[in-house]
C-alpha cells in the first residue's frame, strides 16, 4: 500500500520535534586527563554537524562559524578524523561524497575510492592457484589501493567550497601537534591492533608510544602529521599524488618497512608513483528512488551502497511497516535485505569494468518481481539466487546462488549542514580497523588495505563475480552516505554509517525507522540492530538477541547469530522550524557528537 507524502512528512515533523532541544557550545580543544564531551543530539541554526568524535565535529562548527559551508566543514571533519580516528578513515584511504546544493536543489555524488595498481589482475590475491589468507592481504603492501581521500577534497572544494585547503585542514593540523585525549575506545582499538602494529616500526613508534598501549586520559600526538597536513595546505593535495611524499607512499608499498625478526607474512605490492600521480575522482549520478513519497538519494557504483538500499526500499515500498508488530517489521526488513544483497553480489562492481544495471536494480517493476518471494509466515534460505533485473518475472531467480564474499566492517561517517540549507553525507574509510598497519614512516598516517574489499577468488565458479580485481579498478564497496528530499526537493534528512557491509543494512533499518517507525532520529540511530547479508544466519546486536522478538522470528524459520556492535550511523534533519538537528550514537563506538552552531538564535 502506498501512502501520501503528506502523511510521511507529518511522521517526520513529530519524530523531528521530540527530540528538538538545543546543545551546549562545542569544545575547542581537548583538554589533557578529560576527554571532550559527546552530546549524541542537538538542535539549533546555523548549521549542524555529527561525527563520532567531539573534536572532529568541533573542527567542523569552527568552520561554519567563521563562514565556511557543508562542503568546507565536511573537509576540515574528515581532516579532523584523520587525528582522532586514525584506524578508520585518514589521508591514506578514500571514501565516497554525497551533497545537496540548495540554491540548484540538486544532489551530486563524488567517488574518492582507492584503486588497484594497473599491474593488478583477478588473480591479484591468488598464489598456487588458492586464494592466500585474508590476513596476508590485509597486513601487506598487496592490499593497498591508490589513496582517493586528499583528491576528493581537492574534487569538492573546486566544484562547491568556499574556503582554501590550508585553512581547512589548520583545525586538524593543530589537533595532530597539540593531541587529543585518549578514550577508551582509542585504547581499545589500539589494543585489538598491537601485533599488528608491533611488526612496523613506524607504526609501533607512533601508535605504541614508549613501546606501551595509549593510556585513558593521556594527550596523544602526531607531530607528522601536522607536518604532512601543512604540506598540504601549502603545495596542495597533488603533494601527495607528486613528489617526495608520493615516493615515501610506493616505498613503503613496495618494502614495507617490517619489524627484524618479525615472523608475519607481510607480501609487498606493486602500487607505482604512475598509479599516484593518474588517479582521479569520479563524479557520478547519484542513485534515486522514491519512498513513501520521499526522493531518497545515494552513492552509485563502484558503491553497491545506493543500488542495495534502494532495491530494499523498493521491495518494502508495498509493504504498510507503520502498522506492522515489531517482528513483523523486522520480518519484512530482514527479507528485503537478503534479496538486495543476493542481486548485488551478482550485479554490482567497478562500472568501468563491469556492465552494472543500475537503472534496473533501481526499477519498481523488478523490486515488485522479487518482493513477491517474501512469505509472512516463513523465512528464505541464503544463499538465495540473484534475479535478472533487465528481464525481471515475478518470483523467479535469475540464476545459481552464491554466497557474499567478506568485507571489513570499519569505516567512519561524517554529516554535516550549513546556514544556506546545503548538506553532506561523507563516508571515508582506511578498511579495517588499522587498515594495512603500515605507517608511512615520517608522515604520520596510516595506509589502507581497500583492495581486500575485491573477491580474492569467486564466491561460487558458476557464477559471474563482478568484484575480481583488475587493473585501475575501484573495489566494490557498501559505503552508502544519503540524503532524502521531500517533492520540493529540499532536504529532510540525511546520514549513513561505518561498518563495511552493514553500512547497506543500517542504513536501510535508520531510514525506516524514521519514516515508517515514526522514531526520532536519533531513536532510529540508536535502535538495536539486524543484518542480513544474503547469509544462512541474520546478524543480532545483544539487545534483539536478548529479546522474545528472536524466538517469534525462529519459529517461522530465522536463523541467527549474534554480532556485539553494528554499525555507528550519524545524521541531520531539517525540522519545520527552520532549525537543523544533528544526531549521532547515543552507545556505539563510545557514543557520537552531535552539535549545532548556535543552539538558541
Amino acid at each position: 500500500m502506498r501512502r501520501s507524502t503528506a502523511r510521511h512528512l507529518a511522521v517526520l515533523t513529530v519524530a523531528a520535534t521530540v527530540l528538538s532541544v538545543g546543545a551546549a557550545a562545542p569544545p575547542t580543544a581537548a583538554r589533557h586527563g578529560s576527554p571532550p564531551v559527546k552530546v549524541p543530539v542537538a538542535s539549533g541554526w546555523g548549521g549542524a554537524v555529527a561525527s563520532v568524535d567531539a573534536d572532529a565535529s568541533a573542527a567542523g562548527i569552527e568552520v561554519l562559524r567563521k563562514g565556511g559551508n557543508a562542503v568546507d566543514a565536511a573537509v576540515a571533519v574528515a581532516a579532523a578524523l584523520g587525528v582522532t580516528e586514525p584506524y578508520s578513515a585518514g589521508i591514506g584511504g578514500g571514501g565516497y561524497f554525497v551533497y545537496y546544493d540548495a540554491r540548484t536543489r540538486t544532489v551530486h555524488t563524488v567517488d574518492g575510492r582507492e584503486t588497484a595498481p594497473g599491474s593488478a589482475g583477478p588473480e591479484l590475491f591468488v598464489e598456487n592457484g588458492r586464494p592466500i589468507p585474508f590476513e596476508e592481504g590485509q597486513t601487506s603492501g598487496r592490499g593497498v589501493g591508490t589513496p582517493g581521500t586528499p583528491a576528493t577534497w581537492d574534487t569538492v572544494l573546486d566544484a562547491w567550497g568556499s574556503k582554501p585547503l590550508g585553512r581547512l585542514l589548520e583545525p586538524a593540523e593543530r589537533l595532530a601537534r597539540d593531541g587529543f585525549t585518549v578514550d577508551a575506545t582509542f585504547r581499545a582499538q589500539t589494543a585489538a591492533n598491537e601485533a599488528r602494529f608491533r611488526d612496523f616500526p613506524a607504526t609501533s613508534e607512533l601508535f605504541l608510544p614508549g613501546g606501551q598501549l595509549p593510556v585513558v586520559g593521556a594527550t596523544f600526538k602526531n607531530p607528522d602529521l601536522a607536518r604532512t597536513y601543512a604540506k598540504l595546505g601549502r603545495e596542495g593535495v597533488g603533494a601527495l599524488y607528486r613528489g617526495p611524499l608520493a615516493r615515501d607512499i610506493v616505498n613503503t608499498v613496495q618494502r614495507p618497512p617490517v619489524r627484524p625478526g618479525a615472523t608475519r607474512v607481510v607480501r609487498s605490492g606493486d602500487l607505482t608513483e604512475r598509479d599516484l600521480a593518474g588517479y582521479g575522482t569520479i563524479l557520478r549520478k547519484p542513485t534515486k528512488v522514491s519512498y513513501r513519497g520521499l526522493d531518497v538519494y545515494s552513492m552509485p557504483p563502484s558503491s553497491s551502497g545506493g543500488t542495495t538500499v534502494g532495491e530494499a526500499l523498493n521491495i518494502l515500498e508495498g509493504a504498510d511497516l507503520s502498522a506492522a508488530s515489531q517482528a513483523r517489521y523486522l520480518h519484512r526488513f530482514i527479507e528485503a535485505s537478503r534479496i538486495a544483497f543476493a542481486d548485488r553480489g551478482r550485479w554490482v562492481g567497478d562500472p568501468a569494468f563491469e556492465d552494472v544495471p543500475a537503472r534496473e536494480l533501481l526499477s519498481q517493476r523488478f523490486a515488485d518481481s522479487r518482493a513477491c518471494l517474501i512469505r509472512d509466515d516463513a523465512a528464505l534460505t541464503s544463499p538465495l539466487a540473484p534475479g535478472d533485473p533487465r528481464h525481471p518475472a515475478p518470483c523467479a531467480s535469475g540464476g545459481t546462488a552464491a554466497p557474499t564474499t567478506y568485507e571489513g566492517e570499519n569505516t567512519t561517517h561524517l554529516t554535516v549542514a550549513d546556514k544556506w540549507g546545503n548538506v553532506v553525507a561523507y563516508t571515508l574509510t582506511i578498511e579495517s580497523t588499522g587498515g594495512s598497519g603500515i605507517t608511512v614512516p615520517g608522515r604520520g598516517f596510516l595506509l589502507n588495505n581497500e583492495l581486500t574489499d575485491f573477491s580474492f577468488a569467486p564466491a561460487n565458479p558458476a557464477v559471474h563475480d563482478p568484484n575480481l580485481p583488475g587493473p585501475g579498478k575501484r573495489p566494490r564497496s557498501s559505503i552508502s552516505p544519503t540524503i532524502v528530499l521531500d517533492k520540493t526537493a529540499r532536504p529532510v534528512l540525511a546520514l549513513g554509517s561505518p561498518g563495511g557491509a552493514t553500512i547497506i543494512t543500517t542504513v536501510l533499518q535508520t531510514l525506516t525507522g524514521v519514516v515508517d517507525r515514526g522514531l526520532p532520529l536519533v531513536d532510529a540511530i540508536a535502535a538495536p540492530r539486524a543484518s542480513q547479508r544474503n547469509q544462512a544466519t541474520t546478524e543480532l546486536e545483544p539487545a534483539l538477541w536478548n529479546s522474545p522478538l528472536r524466538a517469534e522470528l525462529e519459529a517461522i524459520g530465522h536463523g541467527f547469530r549474534q554480532n556485539p556492535e553494528i554499525g555507528a550511523a550519524t545524521g541531520v534533519q531539517r525540522l519545520p522550524d527552520g532549525r537543523w538537528l544533528a544526531a549521532a550514537e547515543t552507545v556505539r563506538r563510545g557514543g557520537g557528537s552531535a552539535m549545532v552552531v548556535r543552539p538558541a538564535r
